[in-house]
């Protein structure tokens, strides 16, 4: 094969792939930004705040660790949204229900139906793990975000890369002499090119 025919083939290629790349890291753009907004505005809707500073919410070394960052703030991002499922919603529950679960509680009840406490406390309980779902759904579309984000700064680099030695191949193309092969031996033993 000859060199300028490869060097063709290898420039369309490199050109190609880095076009694919752009496109991709633009949807991967877009699908970031959207995600990321809409996770934002759903949760400033919620008009979910974090207990102020020095709250007996925060006192405890089961919350104030994970939660003193975000004391008196609005619930906005996805890592709030992660804090405040699993370091304040489910904490509570744990305390109020002794460490049961909803499915062991609703068990309870179901059983014991004049039991106007614990229907309560079932009530609250699959509110409070709906609100904990929701969020963490909210915390796992909020990294999706961040990894769509890193994907299109990849896709970028990559095709910026394939871009520059796409210019290289052009650059090697128009220097090559017309009748160089690829692999010169084997092209002097083919009967073909004799």
């Amino acid at each position: 094969m000859r060199r300028r025919t490869f060097d063709a083939l290898m420039v369309a290629a490199g050109t190609t792939l880095a076009v694919i790349l752009l496109v991709a890291g633009g949807l991967l753009m877009w699908g970031s930004a959207y995600t990321h907004d809409n996770v934002r505005s759903q949760l400033a809707a919620q008009q979910i705040y974090f207990p102020a500073t020095g709250s007996p919410e925060l006192a405890s070394p089961k919350t104030g660790p994970y939660l003193d960052q975000y004391a008196g703030q609005q619930l906005l991002t996805g890592q709030q949204a992660e804090a405040y499922a699993d370091h304040f919603i489910a904490v509570h529950e744990a305390e109020m229900t002794g460490g049961k679960t909803y499915a062991q509680l609703s068990a309870a009840s179901l059983a014991n139906p004049k039991d106007t406490a614990l229907a309560a406390t079932v009530n609250t309980v699959f509110k409070g793990e709906t609100l904990r779902g929701l969020l963490l759904n909210a915390y796992a579309f909020w990294k999706m975000s961040q990894l769509m984000f890193i994907g299109a700064i990849a896709a970028f680099a990559a095709a910026g890369l394939m871009l520059i030695l796409s210019v290289l191949g052009m650059v090697h193309l128009r220097r090559t002499r017309p009748e160089t092969e690829v692999m010169p031996r084997l092209a002097r033993k083919d009967p073909a090119h004799t």
